[in-house]
């Protein structure tokens, strides 16, 4: 990994290369629209170059399975997903909203090598990554969510509503970023000669900073994300246009707190968390 600026220009033009070609994969498949092609250049140059190839492939990883089970009975989905404020396709807002802290975190490794900085940046991609399990498989839940502030029960889709299927996948989406994480620094320790026990922290920082990331995310989306409501369709959304194209009322909520702001927030929540935690367990 970089730690001096003359190797910048040599690290960032193979994550240039990389990420080019696994945007424009993406926009190819449809899992990006062309702002959100040019947005995961942008991130993912930042963090294979500053980061290095463990934090690049984390990055990778969490875009390749988010667009993955986007389209996991897609059908199924179809009449909840009418409620969320964008479809499959990520668009720049969504990219930055869920990887631009990483590649910030990324930056600062870079300048400044230190183990709360990898928590940190492993806690942002735990966040957004249990958020997203959490949404596309809770969402097939065949018992009804509810609402995290008040228990009450609420139609599939809503904001801030939860079910036990979508938190354990929540939390099995943190872990899951631990755990790739541990197995690439642990190979790369094994390469360097370095004891792979010094990283035992990752998976138990990568559960509990993604499982409070995403219920983070749940209790923004309840109690101030901007709700509007489509008088034809009589339904509660978060577009400011719902999908018939009627122009929705604002109803509930802070206007310009969408979903990515909550995003981005609740990815900052999950840095912060695992820093804590990195405190408690890494040193």
């Amino acid at each position: 990994m970089p730690t001096t600026y003359s190797s910048l220009p040599v690290e960032l033009i193979p994550g240039l290369a990389l990420s080019t070609v696994i945007a424009v994969f993406a926009r190819r498949r449809r899992a990006l629209t062309t702002s959100g092609a040019l947005g995961a250049i942008l991130v993912g140059t930042v963090t294979f170059g500053f980061g290095g190839w463990i934090w690049g492939l984390v990055l990778v990883s969490f875009f390749a399975l988010s667009s993955a089970l986007s389209r996991y009975r897609q059908r199924d989905k179809s009449a909840s997903a009418e409620k969320f404020q964008k479809g499959s396709q990520r668009d720049l807002g969504q990219v930055l909203a869920n990887g631009g802290l990483a590649a910030f975190i990324s930056f600062l490794y870079w300048v400044n090598p230190s183990p709360a900085l990898l928590a940190a940046f492993l806690g942002a991609m735990a966040s957004v990554n249990a958020d997203t399990w959490g949404t596309e498989i809770g969402i097939l839940s065949p018992y009804g969510p509810r609402l995290i502030t008040t228990g009450r029960r609420v139609p599939p889709g809503t904001s801030g509503g939860i079910t036990l299927l979508g938190t354990t996948a929540s939390a099995v989406g943190g872990v899951f970023i631990g755990l790739l994480a541990y197995v690439l620094l642990s190979l790369e320790s094994l390469l360097r000669g370095t004891n792979p026990l010094t990283i035992s922290w990752i998976i138990p920082t990568a559960l509990v900073s993604g499982l409070v990331g995403s219920l983070f995310d749940s209790l923004l989306g309840a109690a101030v994300q901007g709700i509007y409501y489509c008088a034809r369709c009589e339904e509660e959304t978060e577009r400011t246009q719902h999908s018939c194209g009627l122009r929705t009322t604002h109803l509930r909520g802070v206007r310009w707190l969408d979903n990515d702001v909550v995003n981005f927030v609740s990815s900052v929540c999950g840095a912060l968390v695992a820093t804590a935690v990195w405190g408690v367990l890494g040193l």
